[in-house]
Order: C-alpha cells, then sequence, then structure tokens
C-alpha cells in the first residue's frame, strides 16, 4: 500500500493568556499555504487535529477546547509604523472550518514574544535589559496592538512573579494597549454600537424579548443581563456547558444579535461565523467559589461577566471580550456599566470563572459619538514547546 510521507513546518507551541496556540512564521508556511485560501486552512485543521467527530483532537496539536484550537501566522510589516503583521484563525473542533473574523486577545499577548524570538523584530528595538515596544498590525480586524515585552540580557523574559487567574504559574507581565478598538468589520461600518443605541431591545425567537448592550469594541459582543436569561453571574462551566438547551438558547441570541450588529445578513449565515460575535452575561457583584477552589468576595470585583467562545461558556475571559468590557464599563448607560454601578470610570475589575481580571479604558464624546482611544490590561505568554509540526504530505 502507497504511503505519503510527513512533511515538517517550523512552528512555536506557546501560551498567550489563558490561550495556547501555534504560531509560524509567514515565511515558514508551505508556499501553497503562505496566501490566504483552502490550502492554508487545510494545513492548520491538519496541525490542530480538525474536524474530529470525536470532538478530541487527538491527532493533533489542540486541546478541545476553544482556548486551545488556535493558531497564528506572523510576518514582518509592511505598514509604517508597524513591527509585525499578526494573523489569527480559531479552528473549529469538529467541523472543516477555520474562522477568521476575529482577533484573539490572549494569544496577543504572546505575538510580541514569539516575533522578537523569531527575529521579525528590527534589534535595534529591542533593548538588552527593559521593555521592548512592539508595534502589532492585528490583520484580522485592521486594528494596531501595542505590546510591551520585557527583554533581560537581550532575549524575552519569560519568568517572573505576575499572577493570572486562569492560569497555573506566574510569568512575567506583558502589558497590551489596544489602540482605537472599536471594530471596523464586515457590515457594522466601524460604528463602536452599530445600533446606534447603548441599549437595545433585541427579539430572540423561543427566549423572549432582552435588553442587549451590542458593541464592537476588541471584538462584536452582546452583553446581556444574567438575571433576564434565568443566571446569577456566578456560574462556572459545568452549569451552562453540560446543558444542551442552554448552549442553544445562547447561540440564537448570538445569531440573532449577530443581524442586528449588521455582522450577518441572513441567521443561516451564523453557521459559518463561530468565532464572532461573543455573548456575555452581566451581573453585579457577589460572592462565589472560582473554578481553582479560590472565594472571590464581592468586594472584590466592580460586577460579574460569563461570556460564551466556540459555543461553550469560556474558562476565563477572551482577552478581545475583556478590552469589549472595559469599553462599554466605560461608557455610562451600557448593560456592563450598570452592573458596575454606574457613572464615569477608566478601570473595572470583574470575576470570571477563573477569578478576576482588571481591564482599563477611557472613554469620550467626539461630534455625539462614543470614542475609546485605547484599552489597556495585562497578561503574560510562555514558550511550550518549540520546533517543528509535521502533517501527511498530501494534507493540502
Amino acid at each position: 500500500m502507497a504511503h505519503v510521507p510527513q512533511i515538517r513546518i517550523p512552528a512555536t507551541y506557546m501560551r498567550g493568556g489563558t490561550s495556547k496556540g501555534v504560531f509560524f512564521r509567514l515565511q515558514d508556511l508551505p508556499e501553497a499555504a503562505q496566501a490566504p485560501g483552502a490550502a492554508r486552512d487545510a494545513l492548520l485543521l491538519r496541525v490542530i487535529g480538525s474536524p474530529d467527530p470525536y470532538g478530541k483532537q487527538i491527532d493533533g496539536m489542540g486541546g478541545a477546547t476553544s482556548s486551545t484550537s488556535k493558531t497564528v501566522i506572523v510576518a514582518k510589516s509592511s505598514r509604517p509604523d508597524h513591527d509585525v503583521d499578526y494573523l489569527f484563525g480559531q479552528v473549529s473542533i469538529d467541523k472543516a472550518f477555520v474562522d477568521w473574523s476575529g482577533n484573539c486577545g490572549n494569544l496577543s499577548a504572546a505575538v510580541g514574544p514569539f516575533a522578537i524570538s523569531a527575529g521579525l523584530v528590527d534589534p535595534s528595538r529591542v533593548p538588552h535589559n527593559g521593555v521592548a515596544t512592539v508595534r502589532i498590525w492585528q490583520a484580522n480586524i485592521g486594528k494596531t496592538i501595542i505590546g510591551h515585552v520585557p527583554i533581560t540580557n537581550g532575549a524575552v523574559q519569560e519568568t517572573g512573579d505576575f499572577e493570572l487567574d486562569g492560569v497555573t504559574f506566574p510569568a512575567a507581565e506583558v502589558q497590551l494597549e489596544f489602540m482605537d478598538p472599536a471594530a471596523e468589520e464586515d457590515g457594522a461600518g466601524g460604528a463602536m454600537f452599530p445600533t446606534g443605541n447603548l441599549i437595545d431591545d433585541l427579539e430572540v425567537p423561543g427566549v423572549g424579548t432582552l435588553k442587549a448592550t451590542m458593541i464592537n469594541a476588541g471584538i462584536p459582543t452582546i452583553f446581556v443581563d444574567a438575571e433576564a436569561i434565568g443566571y446569577k453571574g456566578t456560574e462556572l462551566q459545568d452549569a451552562i456547558n453540560s446543558d444542551d438547551k442552554a448552549l442553544a438558547k445562547f447561540e440564537t441570541i448570538r445569531a440573532h444579535g449577530a443581524l442586528r450588529m449588521g455582522l450577518i445578513k441572513d441567521i443561516g449565515e451564523i453557521a459559518t461565523r463561530q468565532h464572532t460575535p461573543k455573548v456575555a452575561f452581566v451581573a453585579r457583584p457577589t460572592g462565589y467559589v472560582a473554578s481553582s477552589g479560590k472565594p472571590v468576595a464581592a468586594g472584590d470585583v466592580d460586577l460579574l461577566v460569563r461570556a460564551m467562545s466556540m459555543g461553550k461558556l469560556h474558562h476565563a475571559m477572551m482577552g478581545t471580550a475583556a478590552v469589549a468590557i472595559g469599553t462599554a464599563a466605560a461608557i455610562p448607560g451600557t448593560l456592563v456599566n450598570l452592573a458596575a454601578g454606574g457613572g464615569e470610570r477608566q478601570a473595572v475589575r470583574f470575576g470570571h470563572p477563573s477569578g478576576t481580571l482588571r481591564v482599563g479604558a477611557q472613554a469620550s464624546k467626539v461630534d455625539g459619538e462614543w470614542v475609546v482611544k485605547k484599552a489597556i490590561m495585562s497578561r503574560s505568554a510562555r514558550v511550550l514547546m518549540e520546533g517543528w509540526v509535521r502533517v501527511p504530505g498530501d494534507t493540502f
């Protein structure tokens, strides 16, 4: 029986924030996969181990969750005042589909460290000791991210004492600035609030009419009140991910919210858009026990937020959704702002299933429209393995 030998492709397996993924330099991909299209998608699916009807991604690098089924492609940037271009692919676990419609805020923290170590950043911009400022063009959504990467003795510092809820071990802190985070993509027309309202009545068949804040910042996100959909905001993953009816309800909310936001033109299109928009539910502060067993007191947070990612409740919080939370919290009158107590604020600390997270954003009105120049949060990143990934030669 004839067999096809495997090919090997230089790659780095990295954790960024509460996610991890396979990182590639664009120049290292096989020629057919260096351009967007079917060959690239087929390659990344095989690398990650999808589609897998067993839902385990045993025959690939994926970890069978939305947080661990991710790929990143980085290249030197041809754009003025940018160091690298960063492209993110969210790989479906059980379908032959790579979603390129949004960013991963968690893996954004690993882009700067990877780019420096991979020789994609001009050495003159990297101090021997100090902090390197890496100017990242996020190609999925056309936005700039500034990564502040600690450097020790000429190399990226990965170890440190910065703790991030949802990540077991401490590491070096990487501060991220998401510049002009209102997403300008698809039919959203670049408006932070595509419907023109801070709160809308969103009609969802089979669910009812929900108050919703629909915002394009970091990633398109639909916020609803926890109580309105039968929750407290203290839920952990098992409370929702083991409930098929609940998952179907959230997907219906997501589909109708996407339609109202102009991200899709027909409800049926949502099946080909798994990564965006996100759905999150908010509640006023109350105490709960995080998934690690760590108690979170009501006084530790400004509000509670739970978010869905790729059809499941996220184990912590997506970085891009954190940007949406920080942005919405800074704008008086949104559901997020009201859950945090209302009024003007430049930072918010919210409770999620794994603990707490602080994110800052500064909002102002310009010509009657809300504008946020940047959102700021800290993450960490670490190389887990480097070398080559292997895939059968007839993969693409």
